[in-house]
Parts: structure tokens; C-alpha cells; sequence
């Protein structure tokens, strides 16, 4: 069933329905718009002004675009033949895991009291859950005479009204900050591994690569080996509870996906205590490995060696990204 003609929709001669401009050149735009948070400010498919971009389910065309950090896009298949408003619609893509949970593409849902997630083609997406106070500005009722670049807020005052705004922080930072190639490297810290024992997987957003774009980078763990009985007979020197680091007493190939590498490491891996501490790395650097498959051929991988590890009392599950979040 076809939407019913609009004036001035007549066919041409050719029997192709004429779309109407929505486009009008040259630009003239009105303010630009508050959009509330978790909706996009983004240029209008014009090419010309600033506008909320438009969310699942909502009407949209060739201005009014669809939210692209979302995944989602302008739908037109229910407007035929003019295909001229369309709706907007998630791409089909892969969904999100995060501590065993799965959440289908383009799924909203709360794993935290603090934090607010979107699934988005595989990658999860956080904003804080804000509760503003709602309370009248002390600074309205304050005489207006004052002095030049003086505020008529007291510092107390300051700190109060600061309490009711967000808190913007900076997606991707980095300390410090290095300038390689006109481009400012900005990285998130490396996820933890995801496995406790054995090679594993960690994760960060970057733009450290030729085009300056930030990306997901992946690279292998390796933080305890799996076997208990060599846990078991790692040496916990007199007087202490933990043995930070260790390593086995002679190099081996590791393994991985069915392929070995082509050369033997020495690793040295995070400790055990006799308490209920947990030993995580400290610090690190990041080596290339490569692997050989039988019958496969060889690849590469980026993976992380231990330098040191520190021993400490608060050990959180691989993967949980929520675990070092505190309420301020």
C-alpha cells in the first residue's frame, strides 16, 4: 500500500514521481539547538546548519538526518515510490557481551545505578545517570552592582551552583599527551584481560595510526598460566603473603586459536598470595608475536609483557568495566 500523492508529487513524463527539495541553498540557519543528553549534534544532510539528530523510530529525509553514532540510518522503503521520508532504523550488526550479558545492536540498558548503556555494532557506549538538584540561583537576587570582571557569586555559592550542572569529561584521554605527525595521540587505558588464566584479551579506543582516527585496538594477555600445581609450587619468600611475579623455568612456545609461535618466551606472569589478594600488572610494554598455523600460514599479534606486577585487595571480575567506578 503506497502513501497517497501529495500536491505537486504528479508524475513526470518519464513516469518517475518528482521528490520534493528539502534542501535550500544559500544556508540560512536558526540558532543552534540544546540537544538533551544521549542525542547527537550533527550537521543536517544539507550540508548547512546544526541540528539534533533524529532517533529510532522518528521521521527523517535528506536534511533531517538519522543519529550516526548510534548506527542508525534514514529507512525509505516504506515511502515508496517517492522514498522521500523514511523512518530511522538500526543497521544490522552484531550485538554486545559485557559480564556474560548479552544486549542485541542498538539495545539501551543500565548494568550500573551510576551509568546508562547503548549496544552500538559490537561496541558499548556509557553516560553518567545524573540526578540535578533543582534549586533557584543565589546569584539572581545579588544586587547588580559590582565591579568590572568581578563575580556577584560567592565562592560557597560558585561551588553549590557547579553541584546542579554536568560534568563534561573528555572522551579519550592520555598522559601525556604526544603530537606524532600533526596528530594529537589520544588513547583510553587498556581493558583488563578478559581471562584470569591463560591468553586472553584487552582492548582500547585510539587514534594512533596513520589517519589520526579513533579506533578499537585489541592485543593479547597473558597474566597467570592455568595450571594450579605450578601455582601451587611458586616459592612465597619468608615473612610475606604475596610473590608478585614469577616466571617458568624455561622458555616456551604459546598457543593460540590451534597456532604456536615461531619463537619461545620467557614470560613472566602476576604471582599469588596466601591471603585474599589478587595480583594484577603493574606496568608493561606492548611486543609482536608470531603465530604459525599448521597448513594456515603465519599472522601477528600485538600482546603485552609484564615488567611488574602489584598485589592488591581489590580484584574484580574480567571484563567489568564498571568496577572501578565510584559515587562522588
Amino acid at each position: 500500500h503506497s502513501p497517497p500523492e501529495q500536491p505537486g508529487d504528479k508524475p513526470t513524463e518519464t513516469g518517475e514521481v518528482q521528490r520534493k527539495e528539502v534542501c535550500r541553498w544559500p544556508c540560512r540557519c536558526p540558532p543552534v539547538p540544546a540537544c538533551i543528553p544521549g542525542v547527537s549534534l550533527v550537521k543536517d544532510g544539507c550540508g548547512c546548519c546544526k541540528v539534533c539528530a533524529k532517533q529510532a523510530g522518528e521521521p527523517c529525509n535528506e536534511a533531517d538526518v538519522c543519529d550516526p553514532h548510534k548506527g542508525l540510518y534514514c529507512d525509505y522503503s516504506g515511502d515508496e515510490p517517492r522514498y522521500e521520508i523514511g523512518v530511522c532504523a538500526y543497521l544490522v550488526a552484531v550485538g554486545c557481551e559485557l559480564n556474560g550479558v548479552y544486549y542485541a545492536n542498538g539495545q539501551t540498558f543500565q548494568p550500573n545505578q551510576l551509568y546508562k548503556c547503548l549496544c552500538v555494532s559490537g561496541t558499548i557506549g556509557c553516560t553518567p545517570v545524573f540526578t540535578p538538584r533543582l534549586a533557584g540561583s543565589p546569584c539572581t537576587r545579588a544586587p547588580v552592582t559590582k565591579k568590572p570582571g568581578q563575580s556577584i557569586c560567592g565562592l560557597g555559592q560558585h561551588k553549590q551552583l557547579q553541584s546542579t550542572n554536568y560534568r563534561l569529561m573528555s572522551a579519550y584521554r592520555s598522559l601525556p599527551l604526544v603530537l606524532k605527525k600533526k596528530c594529537l595521540i589520544q588513547a583510553t587505558p587498556w581493558t583488563p584481560c578478559s581471562r584470569t588464566c591463560g591468553i586472553g584479551m584487552s582492548s582500547r579506543v585510539t587514534n594512533d595510526n596513520r589517519k589520526c582516527e579513533m579506533k578499537k585496538e585489541k592485543r593479547l594477555c597473558f597474566i597467570q598460566p592455568c595450571l594450579t600445581n605450578m601455582l601451587k609450587k611458586i616459592k612465597i619468600p619468608k615473612g610475606k603473603t604475596c610473590q608478585p611475579t614469577f616466571q617458568l623455568p624455561t622458555a616456551e612456545k604459546l598457543v593460540f586459536s590451534g597456532c604456536s609461535t615461531t619463537q619461545r618466551y620467557k614470560l613472566t606472569f602476576c604471582g599469588v598470595c596466601l591471603d585474599k589478594r589478587c595480583c594484577i600488572p603493574n606496568k608493561s610494554k606492548i611486543i609482536t608475536v608470531q603465530f604459525e598455523c599448521p597448513n594456515e600460514g603465519f599472522f601477528r599479534w600485538k600482546m603485552m609483557w609484564i615488567t611488574s606486577c602489584v598485589c592488591q585487595r581489590i580484584c574484580s571480575a574480567p571484563g567489568d568495566i564498571f568496577s572501578q567506578l565510584k559515587l562522588l
